[in-house]
């Protein structure tokens, strides 16, 4: 429905209430079970000391955490001032080398970092995908490109390729998969614009220019070639900033260290990483822990990514780039539409055009799917993530075309705009909870995902079920809300005349 369809002010304040406190009362319970279970043997590994003058261990079980912000702070601190600082001074010097200045610090990074034998290895993907852009074919690039991250996904190829990287440190393992996953995309993203270069081919330099800026080197994002490429030329003529971006640059930065200094804090009070993993203790919860626990391990994992993402694109944007957003929050999330599919203009976007034939969406979401098992490794945990996933997109589809065709649609467009939302609002919070239940087996565990299921859905029903599905329904009506209040904003008068002199809701 438009946007128009608003809420009563004291129903949405009844919504804020019912969520945040049961938000609190869940909170409490994790609070309790990690209180009482801090000394347990099966947490020896992921429970260490923490801030001393908290008095109370810290959950460390996230390595990729622990990685950027504790063990490895300071390596990864270095690397990027090193480039934002390398690229200050050439800036003085030789404003219109700058993308190469990016590439020539970010190549000597990472070759100090990974070896000669590695950067060979990567260099040699750049080789062989940029001769296949030169074909011009798209069905070409894919079918190197895809086959390219087969050999570092899957055996032997993998293991071959791996042992060429000399030396051994902690981080090996993830910046090896990182950087050449994130290295033969980037690839493919180059070779398919050059596809649909008119005149021409990009050069070889362009390539290496876009593969080796270093902020995105090992953990992304992915910025296709087309938009690095355009803002790159753009640094060439000129360098000058809006109106309060250094305000707004510095005001994200000290955001995102407060949020990582807020997450260590949490991290001493709750343990929602390590309590999943052991599931003698998982099965003595109450249901509204373990919902919580299921909630709170998606939000931490949206967090997570946005910090990361935001410190990298805050060295982008010192650099004078416009990089890819963050992901959006999972609390925002009800739909799976908006959930993933981050690369999928080249795929999901491409087949699926404008999302609305059920044929052309089935086969985009069965082909986008089938790339991201294999840029996760294939393996048991990800073909089911990937098909329940897949399902769900579909599924969506399905659904919305049933209720458009009679008497749904006639029956719809008799009810109240603010009724409407009100219907939709509770198929949106069990597609909430679908889209949580389909994540977190990626998240945690497999058994992890079914006990959730099992309890809240069949033991727990009808009190559990319902109760949690009322506490969903409430966050998303919070959430639709906001977006309707947004709207308006972006366009304060969205009723506009149309052709047949008629008026119609954007």
């Amino acid at each position: 429905m438009g946007i128009k369809a608003a809420l009563p002010r004291y129903e949405l304040y009844l919504y804020s209430a019912v969520l945040s406190g049961a938000l609190i009362w869940a909170g409490s319970w994790i609070f309790e079970a990690s209180s009482d279970n801090v000394n347990r043997k099966a947490f020896k590994e992921s429970v260490k000391p923490g801030w001393h003058y908290f008095g109370r261990k810290m959950d460390v079980a996230d390595f990729e955490w622990m990685m950027w912000f504790s063990t490895f702070r300071n390596h990864i601190l270095f690397a990027l001032i090193g480039h934002v600082i390398f690229a200050k001074i050439f800036t003085l010097l030789a404003p219109k080398h700058r993308p190469l200045v990016f590439a020539a610090y970010g190549g000597l990074a990472v070759l100090v970092t990974m070896g000669w034998t590695f950067m060979a290895l990567v260099v040699s993907h750049c080789i062989i995908l940029y001769s296949v852009a030169l074909v011009k074919k798209k069905w070409m690039c894919f079918a190197a490109g895809l086959s390219t991250l087969a050999s570092i996904k899957l055996e032997p190829y993998n293991s071959w390729q791996e042992a060429l990287v000399t030396g051994s440190f902690d981080l090996q393992d993830i910046l090896f998969y990182g950087g050449c996953g994130f290295s033969i995309m980037r690839c493919m993203s180059f070779g398919l614009e050059n596809c649909d270069r008119k005149e021409g081919n990009y050069t070889f330099s362009d390539l290496l220019k876009y593969n080796f800026y270093l902020p995105f080197f090992f953990f992304g994002p992915i910025m296709t070639f087309d938009r690095f490429h355009a803002q790159v030329r753009s640094l060439i003529h000129h360098l000058t900033r809006k109106e309060r971006e250094m305000w707004n640059i510095t005001t994200k930065a000290l955001l995102h260290l407060g949020v990582i200094l807020v997450m260590d804090v949490f991290f001493h009070y709750l343990y929602i990483l390590t309590i999943p993993s052991d599931m003698k203790l998982v099965n003595k919860l109450s249901d509204w822990c373990l919902a919580g626990l299921a909630y709170s391990n998606l939000v931490y994992d949206w967090i997570k990514a946005a910090v990361m993402f935001g410190v990298i694109n805050t060295v982008a944007t010192l650099d004078h780039l416009d990089p890819p957003q963050p992901p959006k929050c999972i609390t925002m999330l009800y739909v799976f539409a908006e959930t993933y599919l981050k690369f999928c203009r080249y795929v999901y976007d491409y087949i699926g055009e404008n999302h609305d034939k059920i044929f052309k969406e089935l086969l985009a979401t069965v082909c986008t799917f089938a790339i991201t098992t294999l840029w996760l490794g294939p393996c048991e945990l990800v073909y089911i993530w990937s098909f329940f996933n897949c399902f769900g997109l579909n599924f969506e589809l399905w659904v919305a075309k049933f209720f458009s065709i009679p008497p749904f649609s006639i029956m719809e467009g008799a009810m109240g705009e603010a009724m409407s939302r009100r219907i939709r609002g509770v198929f949106n919070a069990a597609n909430f909870w679908a889209i949580v239940l389909y994540n977190v087996l990626s998240l945690n565990s497999l058994e992890f995902a079914k006990l959730v299921g099992r309890r809240i859905i069949f033991k727990g029903f009808p009190l559990s079920t319902l109760s949690v599905l009322l506490v969903t329904y409430c966050g998303v009506q919070l959430v639709k809300e906001r977006e309707r209040q947004q709207a308006l904003l972006e366009d304060p008068d969205p009723v506009k005349p149309v052709d047949d002199g008629k008026e119609k809701a954007e």
